[in-house]
């Protein structure tokens, strides 16, 4: 679940996170277009969650860096 709140996108996981269901999270963390795109990511629901994922949240830590967010 994703929502916005103040110009933050705040994206709610669930379940697990792992090779199948990391080009999802990717997917969800996709913000491009956003002025200084600030993100967070609740992982309280999450109940597994591999290097894959791990990778996802790197991976999208450093587009939206480079983003200024």
């Amino acid at each position: 679940m994703a929502t916005v709140t103040d110009g933050i996108h705040v994206l709610t996981v669930a379940g697990e996170i792992d090779h199948q269901t990391g080009g999802t999270l990717h997917q969800a963390l996709n913000v491009s277009g956003t002025a200084r795109p600030r993100v967070v990511v609740d992982l309280a629901r999450v109940t597994f969650m591999d290097s894959s994922g791990i990778n996802v949240l790197i991976i999208a830590h450093r587009a939206l860096t480079e983003a200024g967010g």
